[in-house]
């Protein structure tokens, strides 16, 4: 398939991970139309979250807050596709934009960087692990209650650098993060799915266009891999009944095993203290009821107030 003019726009964030995930993206495309990889221009866009960084973001306003200049320069006709972190997509985006396609997904699992112990679990008592995450915290403190947890802000290696100089005594990252910018030798210890069940989308690129954008969806459709698209219908949507957000702490994950989807999902209290699990497998036809069925489960089951859902 020969592209035609105008060659498409890209729109990212400025962060290393951001650009490294955005060449990704341009790497399959041009080699999917043959054509040269220059041939689509990339345009920064600096985004709400990436200048706040002197508070969590769900003090902010939550994951909105990285897509909606991103958003806005699609719908202004500024860019033609933005490539997204899926774990940084909101539920809900606007009626205008539409989730296009995922790229072939990535390590899944968080990873663990050590200054005062190789591992979570031989740090000494009482000491301050670094996260940006609610659920990462909640997780952390769910296995270390004697720990303090602290917010760590900014792009990976800034979030490395203070980690390894002693800031905070551990930190915790995803590991599919490192692995992209090759700094994955830096984790100390990768988490157990077990211990640690990622964000939704965690490990996944996700790239959105307008929704009336027929021409450049049917460009895109090539570059992307139908299980990442299957296992992300059922996580987004045990999401979105949760109405989740950076406000709340909540896990899913979903994997294929031949012509089935096995999905995982929960909710913690933020202090860690308890956690609420549902567990589906079925067919992947049903991958967005599988998930919209798990969350419903835990919804029945939460005690009036926790992580804030009800």
């Amino acid at each position: 398939m020969l592209m035609t003019i105008p060659p498409l726009r890209i729109g990212t964030r400025g962060s290393p991970l951001a650009l490294t995930q955005t060449r990704q993206a341009r790497a399959l495309l041009a080699e999917a139309h043959g054509v040269a990889e220059d041939d689509f221009a990339i345009r920064v866009i600096r985004t709400t979250g990436d200048t706040i960084q002197d508070r969590p973001l769900a003090d902010a306003g939550g994951k909105g807050l990285f897509t909606k200049e991103l958003d806005a320069a699609l719908i202004e006709g500024a860019i033609d596709l933005a490539v997204h972190s899926s774990k940084d997509l909101p539920t809900r985006l606007p009626s205008e934009v539409v989730i296009a396609g995922y790229l072939p997904r990535e390590d899944v699992r968080d990873a663990f960087i050590g200054h005062k112990g190789r591992t979570l679990a031989t740090l000494p008592r009482g000491a301050v692990v670094g996260t940006a995450s609610l659920r990462r915290a909640a997780q952390a403190k769910r296995l270390r209650p004697d720990i303090a947890v602290a917010p760590l802000r900014g792009n990976v290696e800034t979030r490395l650098r203070k980690a390894e100089s002693g800031e905070v005594d551990g930190a915790v990252l995803a590991l599919a993060g490192l692995k992209r910018l090759g700094l994955a030798d830096r984790a100390s210890a990768i988490l157990a799915l077990e211990d640690f069940l990622p964000a939704a989308g965690q490990g996944a690129i996700a790239v959105t266009c307008r929704a009336d954008d027929a021409r450049t969806q049917a460009m895109l459709a090539p570059i992307f891999d139908a299980a990442t698209g299957v296992a992300l219908d059922a996580e987004r949507a045990f999401l979105a009944v949760l109405d989740g957000s950076c406000r709340t702490p909540i896990a899913a994950h979903a994997r294929l095993e031949g012509e089935e989807l096995v999905f995982r999902g929960e909710v913690l209290r933020p202090d860690g203290s308890e956690v609420f699990a549902a567990r589906r497998r079925g067919p992947l036809s049903d991958a967005a009821k599988l998930g919209e069925d798990a969350a419903n489960d835990i919804l029945a089951r939460l005690p009036r107030g926790v992580a804030g859902l009800t």
